[in-house]
């Protein structure tokens, strides 16, 4: 019977191609198959960008993977089955395959869904994860600004419109780190106003990519419109 292949989660980082480890480079340089979030149209993926850079050999084939942008249960669950089956097919040949994420595989990563999706239908498949330097870790070195010192509390918080969870998060921590903050940014503002934290905060966009923006003045993005890959640090 042929070995089963094993699906690697690599994180490649925020952005910077450099700050790509060690074994996730070796593991690229071996692995036959490199799976990458694609997207439907327009530019690489972040995760591609990266990881084309170390893969030269041209017998490596590159594995495109479209993943839906829905909230809709059925259509994800069919999306996702879809999805793992194109993987399967390769593992099953025996081929290992690396699937590159942004940032780490195991922080809020499609990697995830792939990963728990692959273990209901696939368990036999072996599954090991590679950490990587995740965007918040890339702000605080952009930044200069230690995110927890001594017995100081930080708190890691997916941006949301419920403004009360939001002032709850700054009130119990002394740094806070805003994920995916974009679509919610006048509301999160408003809320560092009341609170008086406004000068507390620094925004970053694509942070150590080519592509980055940084800002330290939140006056400059009232009514900026920025990307989805953007984070906010408050540190009282």
């Amino acid at each position: 019977m042929t070995k089963i292949g094993t699906l690697y989660g690599l994180g490649v980082g925020p952005g910077d191609p450099e700050l790509i480890t060690v074994k996730a480079f070796r593991l690229l340089q071996q692995a036959p198959v490199v799976a990458y979030p694609k997207k439907r149209m327009g530019s690489k993926s972040y995760a591609h960008q990266i990881a084309e850079l170390y893969v030269q050999s041209p017998d490596k084939e590159m594995l495109g993977l479209v993943f839906p942008m829905t909230r809709d249960k059925e259509i994800l669950e069919r999306e996702w089955t879809n999805t793992v089956e194109i993987v399967w097919e390769r593992l099953s040949e025996g081929k290992d395959v690396a699937f590159v994420t942004e940032g780490d595989p195991m922080f809020y990563s499609t990697f995830i869904h792939m990963m728990r999706v692959m273990h209901e239908e696939h368990p036999e498949v072996p599954i090991v994860t590679v950490p990587g330097v995740s965007s918040f870790l890339g702000a605080a070195s952009r930044f200069n600004l230690p995110l927890a010192d001594g017995d100081e509390q930080i708190g890691i918080i997916p941006a949301t419109e419920d403004k009360e969870a939001m002032r709850k998060a700054l009130e119990n921590h002394d740094t806070v780190v805003f994920l995916k903050v974009a679509k919610v940014l006048p509301m999160i503002i408003g809320l560092l106003k009341e609170m008086g934290l406004a000068e507390k905060a620094a925004v970053a966009t694509k942070v150590t990519s080519s592509e980055e923006m940084v800002w330290t003045d939140m006056r400059e993005l009232e009514r900026a419109e920025l990307s989805y890959l953007t984070l906010m640090v408050v540190k009282k």
